[in-house]
């Protein structure tokens, strides 16, 4: 029975060419959607992540109490025995040192006449160490728009638009001018090893990057860091994971009456991430329940039509002795193969699209130039293993439900009236 539907459903194109095509084009949506949706929100949260909060971040109780304000003089001592703890406790996150700064930049020029100044926000990271993952995770390499990365002490790597503004390049010297941890004035000067575009527009306009030991010699910081930043070994942040690291590691210290002992915050308790993780989730869910119910509505409008469209058809059918319920079902049966048909057609090319997407992306910086907050540039999709499946519940359940309540009337025809139908 299957086969003879199927071998019908291929040799009346008439009959199932457009209810697969809408089945495909409902299911595609819906998973290109869900992709989008997912990536787009998700981007934000990791960018987060890798550029301020990491997935769970150490601090001294002091300096996580005013963080806003990069207090350096509040900084985290006695570095070695904290790493050794968290390496020792936490084997699943690597650990990586940052120190956040403020100061000014001066470029001068071959006279050592100043050709350009501006306020400029410092991220010292463990540029040196391949261990630390921080150029990759930071994607410093395929950022760079010209030049290098750092490779040796007094280089920085500067945002394209901070450079534009201060009209430096490749191999020019910055000044840098600051306060170190303990209030005193902090002067250095650096040389320009890279331009990079970060790909979010606060860090472009004003962001410098240095070794974190440089900026432990220039702050005097030798032995403390502003914050270690923990990430999980997958890049992946896993919250209730990150919530009993954080009341382990707490836990230790809560007798402490030291205000520069060490606290865990983790990604939800920073920045606000806590009600965006949780907006996420409601309304990426929201939007997705919405569009299964729209496209589910439409699926099941076809699944009518197509019915009502073959009334005659059925009337001949009961005309010539075939039983009610042997034609309800060979309906049903080929709504189902219909609504497999389209939806498998969808779901592959909805996975396509979304793939592409999540390589290559939709490019908005030239809507950002303006932007102040943190936020990807570039917008891209995010494959999950719930596209694999999500787009059968409109195409296939929809199609079956809508043929399900069209083929009521096939019970509700007189035989005795058929052939008058007919004659119609």
């Amino acid at each position: 029975m299957i086969k003879f539907i199927f071998k019908a459903i291929l040799r009346d194109k008439n009959r199932s060419l457009l209810p697969i095509t809408v089945v495909a084009i409902g299911v595609f949506l819906t998973i290109a959607l869900s992709g989008y949706l997912s990536g787009m929100l998700g981007d934000m949260v990791e960018q987060t992540a890798r550029f301020q909060t990491g997935h769970v971040k150490v601090m001294s109780r002091a300096y996580a109490d005013n963080v806003d304000q990069m207090p350096n003089d509040l900084a985290l001592l006695g570095l070695d025995e904290i790493h050794d703890e968290l390496s020792a406790d936490f084997p699943d996150y690597k650990w990586v040192n940052r120190i956040n700064f403020g100061g000014i930049i001066d470029a001068p020029d071959e006279n050592k006449v100043s050709k350009g100044q501006g306020p400029a926000m410092g991220m010292a990271i463990e540029l040196f160490s391949e261990s630390s993952g921080e150029v990759e995770r930071m994607n410093l390499v395929h950022s760079l728009v010209d030049g290098k990365i750092p490779e040796q002490s007094g280089e920085v790597l500067i945002g394209y638009e901070f450079a534009d503004k201060l009209n430096v390049k490749v191999g020019d010297e910055l000044t840098f001018m600051g306060s170190t941890m303990y209030g005193s004035m902090a002067f250095s000067v650096f040389t320009v090893r890279g331009i990079v575009r970060f790909g979010a527009a606060a860090m472009d306009k004003g962001t410098i990057i240095i070794d974190f030991t440089d900026a432990q010699q220039i702050l005097d910081m030798e032995g403390g860091t502003g914050e270690i930043l923990g990430f999980y070994k997958d890049e992946i942040f896993m919250q209730d994971q990150a919530i009993e690291m954080r009341e382990s590691f707490n836990a230790k210290y809560a007798d402490n009456p030291d205000e520069f002992a060490p606290i865990m915050k983790t990604l939800g308790e920073q920045n606000a991430m806590g009600t965006y993780l949780s907006i996420i989730d409601s309304v990426s869910s929201m939007f997705v329940i919405i569009f299964i119910l729209v496209m589910s509505i439409v699926l099941w409008n076809t699944g009518l039509i197509g019915g009502l469209r073959r009334y005659q058809e059925f009337g001949i059918r009961l005309a010539l002795g075939e039983d009610k319920s042997h034609i309800y079902r060979t309906m049903i049966y080929e709504a189902v193969l219909i609504g497999i048909i389209g939806s498998v057609i969808g779901t592959i090319l909805g996975i396509i699209v979304t793939l592409l997407m999540q390589t290559y992306g939709i490019d908005i910086s030239g809507m950002m130039k303006d932007a102040t907050m943190m936020m990807p540039s570039v917008l891209k999709s995010k494959f999950t293993p719930q596209l694999l499946y999500i787009g059968f519940i409109p195409g296939l359940v929809a199609m079956v439900i809508g043929n399900m309540l069209s083929g009521i009337g096939i019970y509700k025809r007189e035989t005795a009236t058929l052939f008058k139908e007919l004659e119609v």
